[in-house]
């Protein structure tokens, strides 16, 4: 017999600043929106589609990582999927939200995307990567002499066969 699968992952941009929050237990909650943008063909067009979902990011990890979350950030998200139902005044209503596990900064130091950071839901925080510090931005630093890939290139002969 096939098991439910309740998994989601989605790559937007944050519609507002995150919201930071806590449960009675003291648990931090950072509450969340993003767009997510879908291209489509519709006939001999491409029509751009916009959806856009909530988010609820129940972690520890949630405090490290709420300053960089700002309007206009991309973010990757996974997770699971959680309905909420209730009524009022007689009318039945019901809104899905995405359950985080995991909140991953994405984009350059350019564009002021966190560039790695990411928060998990395991304990000590987020994760850093790439060499970002946390508490402060770090100023560019000049590239590396010789090419991109770490060397002068003398190594390898100039025609690669691949």
């Amino acid at each position: 017999m096939a098991s439910d699968l309740n998994s989601v992952a989605l790559v937007g941009r944050l519609t507002r600043d995150a919201e930071l929050s806590y449960l009675p237990s003291g648990m931090p909650v950072a509450a969340m929106s993003i767009a997510v943008n879908r291209s489509r063909k519709e006939n001999d067009q491409w029509v751009s589609e916009v959806n856009y979902f909530d988010i609820s990011y129940f972690s520890k990890s949630a405090e490290s990582v709420k300053p960089y979350l700002t309007k206009g950030k991309q973010i990757a998200v996974q997770g699971s999927l959680k309905q909420d139902r209730w009524e009022k005044d007689g009318q039945k209503f019901s809104k899905v939200r995405i359950m985080a596990n995991s909140v991953e900064l994405l984009g350059s130091r350019s564009d002021g995307g966190g560039a790695g950071y990411s928060g998990s839901g395991a304990p000590g925080g987020y994760q850093q990567r790439s060499g970002y510090a946390a508490s402060a931005p770090q100023q560019e630093s000049a590239p590396p002499e010789g090419d991109a890939f770490g060397g002068g290139g003398q190594d390898f002969p100039e025609d690669i066969p691949f």
